[in-house]
């Protein structure tokens, strides 16, 4: 059996430039783009091409963006007759997920993309936050260390891949903890260039706003299962769907735990729907061999690409 899995990018994915052949030749793209504009006040399409790529990461403004880019790219494979059998996307990319899956349409993820990015926006505002990414071939001494050592303002937001978290906290605690986790000889490091410290209990408030909100959006029942990124497991369940995707704001990405799981689906290809590797790369990290054709689709010529293949 051919299973075929979607995977959406969520921040950090993003390039000024990205979309050009979307902006060029997809009408469908164009409009999408046009109804993220109404929700946000800016000229997305000018952001998008010649950025400042310091307004280009601003979360208001990238969420809606990126969910409408990696839905373009997402309708131009269905276009080529490549549909997924399961999709996932991180953190982000989740609401991409919904629309690619039938819970919601391309312009209702939109919507959510840009409530979402506004409501993390103002959490962020006052809080001096960040994320700090660590690479280690020392996992469990890693998570044994961060539990007894680690101040309770840090917290691990994203479990990546067996050699891959991602700490979330105040700036200067992070570089404090940073130069610790050098001292110990317990990985490399890398603060990432994000507004704020997403996925911890700083997020709190926005996502009780996020989900008085989307009380409001009717959730179909998916038309494939979706892995999420709360549980790492998959769902069709409409209302557990809503909850998780809610959760997610202030609870950890668990990744890691998605990637087994699509393992165990004994997945034949996989596709990154939108801009960037990371996914990709990620996909290896957690053990898809070789054998699974891995196909990362940002740009028309990728699409092109994944159809010939």
């Amino acid at each position: 059996m051919t299973v075929r899995a979607f995977l959406f990018p969520g921040q950090g994915s993003q390039a000024v430039g990205m979309a050009a052949d979307l902006f060029r030749e997809d009408e469908r793209f164009r409009a999408l783009i046009a109804h993220a504009e109404t929700l946000v006040g800016r000229d997305l399409r000018a952001l998008c091409a010649r950025g400042p790529e310091r307004l280009l990461a601003r979360t208001d403004l990238l969420q809606p963006l990126l969910v409408a880019v990696s839905l373009g790219y997402h309708r131009r494979l269905a276009d080529r007759g490549i549909a997924p059998d399961v999709v996932a996307g991180h953190s982000l990319g989740e609401i991409t997920a919904l629309a690619a899956a039938g819970v919601v349409t391309d312009e209702t993820a939109v919507t959510l993309a840009a409530w979402r990015g506004e409501l993390m926006q103002e959490a962020a505002v006052d809080l001096d936050g960040g994320m700090l990414a660590v690479v280690t071939d020392r996992r469990e001494e890693f998570l044994n260390w961060f539990a007894a050592a680690a101040p309770s303002e840090v917290v691990i937001a994203n479990d990546n891949a067996p050699g891959q978290l991602v700490l979330s906290g105040r700036v200067q605690i992070l570089g404090e903890l940073a130069r610790r986790i050098s001292a110990e000889g317990l990985g490399r490091h890398r603060l990432l260039d994000v507004a704020g410290s997403w996925h911890g209990p700083w997020m709190a408030q926005a996502r009780d706003q996020f989900g008085s909100r989307v009380e409001q959006i009717p959730f179909a029942r998916p038309r494939i299962p979706i892995l999420l990124n709360a549980t790492g497991r998959p769902s069709i369940d409409p209302e557990e769907i809503r909850d998780r995707v809610v959760e997610s704001i202030a609870a950890p990405v668990r990744w890691r735990e998605a990637m087994e799981r699509l393992r165990g689906m004994e997945v034949s290809s996989i596709f990154e729907a939108g801009p960037g590797r990371v996914l990709s790369g990620l996909a290896r990290q957690n053990g898809f061999p070789a054998a699974t054709r891995i196909f990362p689709v940002g740009s028309l010529r990728g699409v092109e690409a994944a159809a010939a293949a």
